[in-house]
């Protein structure tokens, strides 16, 4: 494969290094926002939600998804197709949950300050405003969990500013603590069932089948190390393709799925939407 240098190099090459040591990249645009979505992706039309930060599911070649856009593959980081971001890009992202990291974000000196004297020392990256302290590990992210302070990791990105100053350090209690707000748990949400239209008979011969499905379901769910929630639709879609319209399936089985997704960060109301949305498509 061959390196470009007709086009925004200093950031393509960026990207493919970066790429090459697993970190997952993406461009950005001026303003330190990701692409809008391409013309095949507006107004939701490829099955997912529009907002940047939290993309739909889709497998456009284009990188307008945000955070889950952000990828390893050197031949769909130097494709035609992500050359004309890079071309057009202000800087280069990444997404720190999908290279086991996490990143806490300083906008000022006070938030440096309370870091200084409240967290281990970790690997520094200076900012235009503040600093970046990067540990090893992944969490939810979060914003604004202290004055000036953001938490950056899973169904996140944040701008690559160099490799930084000294060790990475293991992601510590009192980071994590920062996103919790109150004590929760995984609840599974009631959600609708297709049910065998016109009644009869599941077509499937022992509730094993059934059983082994949605057990797969869960895994692919929760092996899922990047784009969280494009995993999360296309494997609801796989099981109602499958199940959806022999009236096997239950709220219990849903409940997996759902507490599956939600322990990968999914909130409860974009496993619904995703739910939904995979309803949709199949016509259910």
């Amino acid at each position: 494969m061959t390196q470009p240098t007709d086009i925004r190099g200093e950031h393509l090459l960026a990207a493919l290094s970066l790429a090459a040591s697993g970190v997952p990249v993406l461009p950005l645009r001026a303003g330190k926002v990701p692409f809008g979505n391409c013309p095949a992706c507006a107004q939701n039309a490829c099955g997912g939600r529009p907002t940047m930060k939290t993309p739909g599911p889709c497998t456009c070649p284009h990188p307008c998804h945000g955070w889950a856009a952000a990828t390893t593959d050197p031949d769909v980081i130097n494709s035609p197709t992500w050359r004309q971001a890079w071309r057009d890009a202000a800087a280069v992202a990444y997404h720190p949950g999908g290279a086991d990291l996490t990143v806490v974000d300083l906008d000022n000196a006070e938030a440096i300050a309370w870091a200084r004297a409240s967290l281990p020392a970790t690997r520094i990256v200076r900012t235009t405003r503040g600093e970046h302290w990067l540990y090893r590990g992944t969490m939810q992210s979060a914003n604004a969990v202290r004055p000036g302070v953001d938490i950056k990791s899973t169904m996140a990105y944040a701008r690559w500013l160099g490799p930084g100053t000294g060790t990475i350090t293991a992601l510590p209690d009192v980071v994590g603590g920062l996103a919790v707000k109150e004590p929760t748990t995984v609840r599974p949400v009631a959600i609708a069932v297709p049910a065998l239209a016109g009644g009869g008979e599941c077509p499937h011969r022992t509730p094993t089948y059934l059983d082994r499905g949605i057990a797969m379901a869960e895994r692919r769910i929760t092996e899922a190390r990047e784009a969280v929630h494009a995993t999360v639709y296309r494997t609801f879609l796989a099981v109602l393709s499958t199940h959806g319209r022999c009236g096997c399936l239950t709220e219990a089985h849903t409940a997996r799925l759902f507490t599956a997704a939600q322990a990968k960060g999914e909130s409860a109301r974009h496993c619904t939407d995703a739910w939904t949305n995979a309803l949709t498509r199949l016509g259910l």
